[in-house]
């Protein structure tokens, strides 16, 4: 890394990124450096690191028809990430706010492949939220793929891919999401050999549910994207659901709205907020 390099923070219901504009791609970034950037005491502090990069200058293997940018995402360890719902949508106000972009309707190039995007509002003063709906592929689910201890009760817990791995179990009524110990992670029967987050659900009313989440890399954090996602998925087959109608999710960081196109994907809808520029110094 150069000694000084300018960044933007910005979050997506408080799940929070330090953003590095890149587009030629200058920057190398080795596990260290991310996990030194994302440490809340002696570095930026964030849940991850975004790096906006062209494809073609990313040093990745890409189809000749990827789209332009993109979305180089590592966990706060320092960890390779597929995709981060939450902070595709960052990216996506970053780049139309840089300029590198015009188009309110565009695609970006994932870990995960192709996530389309669509502004739907900008912010009408700056430091506002802008709304961005992000088109997340379809969700893979496979029912009841593992179990997981929680205070003492062990519920089954459904796998679902959003592109990157989750595991979703339901709470019991006698079980109060807000109350949950979290601060160490539940232990999964079996575990996935490549680990996986964790989304803890609990119904709050019709086409509406509420959850915590355990992030690969990180711990628990305000907001996972990929896991809002991944739990409408699985609380819509829960409940018999095949209307395409949409489903509203709480985090701890906000609300988002979950839906599905004709095609059966998933759209990801909720705010993105660009709080803050800065230089890295050495």
């Amino acid at each position: 890394m150069t000694e000084s390099f300018r960044f933007t923070k910005g979050h997506g219901t408080e799940n929070d990124f330090v953003l590095l504009d890149d587009p030629d791609g200058l920057l190398d970034l080795d596990a260290q450096q991310v996990a030194a950037l994302a440490d809340r005491r002696a570095g930026i502090g964030g849940d991850g690191v975004i790096r906006a990069v062209r494809t073609r200058r990313a040093g990745i293997d890409a189809p000749p028809d990827a789209p332009e940018w993109f979305m180089d995402y590592r966990n706060a360890d320092g960890s390779v990430a597929e995709m981060c719902g939450n902070g595709v949508r960052v990216l996506a106000a970053h780049l139309q706010r840089a300029g590198h972009v015009e188009e309110d309707r565009f695609a970006i190039w994932t870990r995960a492949g192709v996530r389309t995007v669509e502004v739907l509002e900008r912010p009408a003063t700056e430091g506002a939220p802008w709304s961005v709906r992000v088109g997340m592929g379809a969700g893979r689910l496979t029912p009841a793929a593992r179990t997981v201890e929680i205070a003492g009760t062990v519920l089954e817990a459904a796998d679902v891919d959003m592109g990157n791995p989750h595991a979703v179990a339901f709470l019991p009524p006698e079980l109060v999401l807000e109350e949950l110990d979290l601060l160490h992670r539940p232990v999964l029967d079996p575990e996935p050999a490549g680990g996986t987050n964790l989304e803890l659900v609990t119904t709050r009313g019709d086409r509406h549910v509420a959850m915590r989440v355990l992030e690969r890399g990180v711990g628990e954090t305000r907001s996972c994207g990929t896991g809002v996602a991944a739990v409408a998925v699985a609380a819509a087959e829960r409940a018999g659901d095949r209307t395409g109608r949409p489903w509203t999710v709480e985090v701890p960081g906000g609300t988002l709205e979950v839906g599905w196109t004709d095609g059966g994907d998933v759209t990801l809808t909720g705010p993105a907020e660009l709080v803050a520029d800065g230089v890295l110094l050495a």
